[in-house]
């Protein structure tokens, strides 16, 4: 099998909206109920949902939607400890608020161990997806935290690649600047300039995509990287770990 063939598929970013991010990573990480959470304790996801879920948000998300009555479909993350609740548990609450219907059936089928690990290991270990899809509907992304965005990311790229439109993503808890999406130009622009031609070819080679198709972050992280020997040392280092 290629390379090509063995990635998770993403499409370009275009306007898409920044994350509506509910509450900040100390409110979250340091709740009691944050540990039993994320390694697959209902109840604890419940307890922390019920905490740090923000009213204004929903109203935000509402908002943008108008009168649309996107899916929810929760990015099920695999995890040292277990498969992480609070995805799926806070989906299950919005659905509820919002009043909108949530698919469970769109699941993450690898283990990527992204807590806590570094940039390069997240952009080497990519989540992956199966699941059926409708395609003409709407969706709209649910996770507990977005840093770089490449969950986000390859969950949109499974939903559209299938037919299905996502309209917006929302989490529970993330960095400020990790709201962002979708790469500026002037970012795709520093990103060229750093590493020339030879980084974006390997880069559809290696993950089937262009620049366009990475977060912000991710290209932010990458502009920011020495040279492409060390990108191209450091992947292949994190995917053979």
């Amino acid at each position: 099998m290629s390379s090509l063939a063995a990635q998770p598929p993403r499409v370009p970013w275009g306007d898409f909206p920044d994350v509506l991010i509910h509450a900040n990573e100390s409110a979250v990480k340091q709740h009691p109920a944050y540990k039993a959470a994320k390694s697959g304790h209902g109840d604890a996801a419940m307890a922390l949902v019920a905490d740090t879920m923000n009213l204004g948000q929903n109203a935000a998300l509402q908002a943008l939607m108008g009168a649309r009555k996107p899916i929810l479909v929760s990015a099920h993350a695999y995890e040292q400890e277990g498969v992480n609740a609070i995805p799926e548990i806070f989906a299950d609450e919005l659905s509820k608020t919002l009043g909108w219907p949530v698919d469970p059936s769109v699941l993450q089928v690898n283990v990527v161990a992204h807590t806590g690990a570094d940039g390069f290991s997240r952009l080497a270990r990519q989540a992956e997806f199966a699941g059926t899809v409708q395609a003409g509907c709407d969706y709209v992304m649910v996770d507990d935290f977005v840093g770089m965005g490449g969950t986000l990311a390859n969950l949109r790229g499974h939903i559209e690649t299938q037919g299905g439109r996502v309209l917006a993503a929302v989490c529970l808890t993330g960095k400020p600047h990790s709201a962002k999406l979708s790469p500026t130009q002037s970012r795709l622009q520093e990103l060229r300039a750093k590493h020339g031609r030879q980084l974006e070819e390997w880069w559809i080679e290696r993950f089937a995509h262009g620049f366009d198709a990475l977060t912000e972050s991710e290209a932010r992280y990458l502009a920011r990287t020495a040279s492409f020997d060390l990108i191209r040392d450091r992947i292949a280092q994190s995917q053979q770990a």
